[in-house]
C-alpha cells in the first residue's frame, strides 16, 4: 500500500514538472528579440528569434521593422536566407525602416534566427514589429499587446543594470522549482533503508 502511495506521489511530481515545463514552453514560443534588458545608448549584438507553429508547413519569409530611437548598425550573416534593406539617409544618417529576410524553409517547432547589432538611443522600452509568411502565404503578425496570442518583441533600455531582469529572476525560479520537484521525485524512490523501489 505504501509503495503504491509512493508511486501515486512520483506520478503526480513528474506530472507537475512536465506542466511547469509545459507552460515555459508555451510562454516563450513567440517572436523575440532578446536580450530583453539591455544598457541605453550602448551598442551590442541582438537576436531575433521567430518560431515555426503551423503543422507541416515552412517559415519562408520575416519581416523586422525596428522601433523609433533603436539604431542597426550591422547584421550577421543568414545562411539559407536573402536580406533586403530598407533604409532612408546615408552613411552613418543611414536609418533603418525596415528588413526583409526571405527566401527560408524553417520548418515546425524551429526559429528562424536573425542576428544583428543595434543600438537603443534612451532608456525606455522599445516594441519591434515582425511579420511571418509560411509556405502556404499565411501570415503571423507578431504586433500585438504581451497578453495576446502574437505579442510584439519588447526590449527595455536602462541607465543602469544593477538590479537583473525580471524575466532572469522568473528562469530561474522555474529552474529551481523543476530541480527541487526532481529531487523530491527521486527520494520518493529510495526507501529508508537506501534500497531503490521496484
Amino acid at each position: 500500500m505504501k509503495v503504491r502511495r509512493r508511486r501515486a506521489r512520483v506520478a503526480i511530481g513528474g506530472l507537475a514538472v512536465a506542466g511547469a515545463l509545459a507552460a515555459a514552453t508555451n510562454a516563450w514560443a513567440h517572436a523575440e528579440v532578446s536580450p530583453t534588458v539591455v544598457p541605453a545608448k550602448s551598442s551590442q549584438v541582438f537576436t531575433l528569434a521567430v518560431p515555426t507553429e503551423k503543422q507541416g508547413l515552412t517559415t519562408t519569409t520575416v519581416e523586422m521593422t525596428p522601433p523609433s530611437g533603436f539604431g542597426i548598425d550591422s547584421f550577421a550573416p543568414s545562411p539559407g536566407w536573402k536580406r533586403n534593406v530598407q533604409s532612408t539617409g546615408s552613411g552613418e544618417q543611414a536609418q533603418i525602416q525596415k528588413v526583409t529576410w526571405s527566401g527560408g524553409h524553417v520548418p515546425t517547432d524551429e526559429d528562424s534566427i536573425f542576428e544583428f547589432i543595434g543600438t537603443p538611443s534612451s532608456a525606455k522600452a522599445f516594441t519591434f514589429k515582425v511579420r511571418q509568411t509560411y509556405s502556404d502565404g499565411s501570415i503571423a503578425d507578431w504586433s500585438g499587446p504581451e497578453s495576446s496570442d502574437t505579442p510584439a518583441p519588447t526590449i527595455e533600455a536602462k541607465s543602469s543594470l544593477g538590479g537583473g531582469g525580471g524575466s532572469t529572476l522568473s528562469i530561474i525560479a522555474l529552474a529551481v522549482a523543476v530541480l527541487a520537484a526532481v529531487l523530491a521525485a527521486a527520494a520518493l524512490l529510495v526507501r529508508p533503508g537506501g534500497r531503490t523501489l521496484t
